[in-house]
């Protein structure tokens, strides 16, 4: 077989194979330790997860001390015509969070929900925070025919808080949640800036805090693009 006839032989067989597993998908389980794929066309786990656990951390960490609220036992000592408790519990603050608004260029899908739960699971791990469920507070929001948006207004935030005392949960802070994108095009090479912004308004104040957290992402129809626009040694390939 000569040299050229034996080349024909291997590229046919090189082309047969990769025709042949095209079909097919396999499927791994991640360690802990392993990396989140990066997505090529859009914003995946390795962009939402650290714009959660970033944004979360730091608007927690500058939020005041957990309100102290006066909770009364079922156990009452009458003292003339009045009842008093007999003994008082202080607990954490309590989070209603109640939605997360996208504005950005790319569609959330199935990740929506997935970055509601890790919000809520981000408040619900300090200590001074607990979280209000996610079905009392859409249960409320059926009650009062109220959306999300529309709990900016001070007298529908009453409504609202009202609504979810009779539900046994009683709210301190309400926390909104928004995910904007703004897009830089080079030739055929794409940078998306992700920032996912948390507010978080007292109930009892009106007092608003804000944070913000960012990540740049880089999208290009070769290798070679990522390359030629960050340069040689940025390693998070995708």
């Amino acid at each position: 077989m000569n040299t050229s006839r034996y080349c024909s032989v291997i590229a046919l067989l090189a082309c047969w194979m990769t025709l042949g597993c095209a079909s097919r998908q396999y499927g791994h389980v991640l360690a802990k330790n392993d990396k989140d794929l990066v997505g090529s066309h859009s914003a995946g786990a390795a962009t939402w997860n650290p714009l959660v656990d970033e944004a979360v951390a730091k608007l927690l960490g500058r939020c005041p001390p957990a309100i102290q609220r006066v909770v009364f036992d079922e156990t009452e000592v009458a003292i003339g015509s009045a009842t008093v408790g007999s003994a008082l519990a202080n607990g954490p603050a309590t989070v209603c969070f109640v939605g997360i608004e996208n504005k950005s260029a790319e569609e959330l899908g199935d990740f929506k929900d997935q970055l509601y739960e890790r919000i809520d699971s981000q408040i619900n791990q300090v200590e001074t925070f607990r979280g209000i469920s996610r079905r009392m507070v859409d249960a409320a929001l059926i009650e009062t025919r109220l959306r999300p948006d529309s709990l900016y207004l001070p007298a529908n935030r009453r409504l609202f808080a009202v609504a979810l005392e009779r539900q046994g949960s009683p709210v301190d802070y309400l926390m909104y949640a928004t995910i904007t994108s703004g897009t830089t095009d080079r030739n055929k090479s794409t940078q998306r800036d992700y920032v996912l912004s948390l507010e978080m308004v007292n109930l009892h104040t009106g007092d608003a805090l804000k944070e913000t957290a960012e990540i740049r992402k880089g999208y290009s129809k070769s290798r070679a693009g990522k390359w030629w626009n960050y340069g040689w040694f940025d390693q998070a390939d995708g």
